[in-house]
């Protein structure tokens, strides 16, 4: 006999994995997902005769709970990770430098990555250094990153080759947007943690493939299945109602949406003890994908200085994937102007890449892709006041920014709220 009945609103991460944590501990569950895809914004589609993600969506190695999730619903041979961190570093008019990092315990395993990088004089060195010791405390840091940076005697070196390129696209915001907790969250659980932590990773197939592969295990997911709202009836939550007109009963409801499609299906969210969701904004982010006539390209992970392209990764022979994080002057140019942008910058930091011919070039653009961790912001758990009525998303509470870790973590958080209220009741 099923422990009771559960209406997950939204297919993407976080609700996958709540269903499927629910699924798993025995009670009957429906997903309703309004559009037609799965995965939500770590999903997949057809350009043509390929199959790209909407993003470029790496992971770390710390990412513990999402390489679980995968690994439950029998994916995790389609994905790859480095053995060790290794970044190849590219600023136009200059030598590259190569992070790579030693077996050594953390964070000394970066040590000599560090020391060998020619981005950094001495004295930057020597200020990253500090830093990472210093992030490793996260002693009740205030305001902004680039604040803390200030304060830790961070000069403008370490900042443009160092900060940036790591936490920017990390959080997707200019530095000056995020809070400093934020960012140290990053730089010690990244760096400091073990030499495995920072290592980078990707699905080797199409996001969808994992997201379809949970929802066969997640139990009955329907898409194109619009949600307008919680099924309210003598004050409490009983389900959900569809825009069909359908009422679907449930004995729990967990809404996996973002903030601004939350507090729309809620209508009074502070009813249900969700204010301040309008203080939640958000960063876009674009993808540019280019497909060249050759199969090695010299690209693994590349990292690009002074570039409005952040991160390049060499997904399969003669494809590249570049990611233009805090994209917030670049979403809405035209196509062909982010394929000829980043051919450009590319071209100019690698010279071995102008002798590769671009074959096509596609932009995927995500003009809400995260939220911004900004000083002061207060993320709700997964419990509302109505003992029916639990959230989840990358932007809830989970201590992580958003990331495919902090949707899989929200959504397993919210399913063992579900469970823990059905064994105190």
């Amino acid at each position: 006999m099923a422990k009771g009945s559960v209406a997950v609103v939204g297919a993407g991460l976080a609700g996958l994995s709540a269903a499927l944590e629910l699924a798993d501990a025995g009670f009957d569950v429906e997903v309703f997902e309004r559009s037609r895809l799965l995965g939500g914004k770590a999903t997949s589609f057809t350009v043509g005769d390929a199959e790209i993600d909407n993003g470029q969506h790496v992971y770390l190695g710390c990412c513990s709970e999402f390489l679980d999730f995968v690994g439950r619903v029998g994916m995790s041979s389609e994905l790859y990770l480095q053995e060790r961190f290794e970044v190849l570093m590219l600023r136009r008019g200059d030598r590259p430098s190569l992070l790579r990092a030693r077996s050594w315990p953390a964070p000394y395993h970066l040590l000599p990555a560090l020391l060998g990088y020619r981005y950094l004089g001495w004295p930057a060195k020597l200020q990253v250094a500090r830093g990472i010791a210093e992030a490793r405390r996260r002693n009740g840091a205030k305001g902004s990153f680039a604040d803390w940076l200030r304060r830790h005697g961070q000069g403008e070196e370490a900042r443009r080759a160092f900060w940036e390129p790591f936490l920017v696209p990390a959080l997707n915001a200019p530095l000056e947007d995020v809070s400093a907790d934020s960012a140290l969250f990053v730089i010690s659980t990244a760096f400091a943690e073990s030499p495995r932590s920072a290592c980078i990773g990707f699905s080797r197939v199409p996001l969808a493939r994992i997201a379809e592969e949970a929802a066969r295990r997640a139990g009955g997911v329907h898409l194109r299945s619009a949600v307008t709202g919680p099924l309210v009836e003598d004050g409490a939550v009983r389900g959900v109602c569809l825009s069909d007109g359908r009422k679907v009963r449930a004995d729990f409801v967990v809404l996996a949406v973002p903030p601004r499609t939350l507090a729309r299906l809620l209508g009074d969210p502070a009813r249900f003890g969700l204010g301040r969701l309008e203080e939640f904004r958000s960063e876009p982010i674009v993808d540019v994908h280019l497909w060249y006539d050759r199969a090695e390209l010299g690209v693994d992970f590349v990292a690009l200085l002074d570039s409005p392209v952040q991160w390049v990764f060499q997904k399969a022979p003669g494809y590249l994937c570049c990611s233009l994080s805090a994209a917030g002057e670049l979403v809405s140019r035209p196509e062909g102007e982010l394929v000829e942008l980043c051919e450009r910058e590319l071209s100019a930091a690698l010279p071995s890449l102008s002798r590769a011919r671009l074959r096509r070039g596609v932009a995927t653009r995500d003009p809400e892709a995260t939220f911004v961790p900004a000083p002061g912001l207060r993320r709700p758990g997964p419990r509302t006041r109505d003992p029916a009525l639990f959230i989840a998303g990358a932007w809830t509470d989970t201590g992580w920014p958003a990331t495919m870790e902090s949707a899989v973590r929200s959504g397993r958080t919210a399913a063992r709220a579900i469970v823990s209220r059905t064994e105190v009741s």
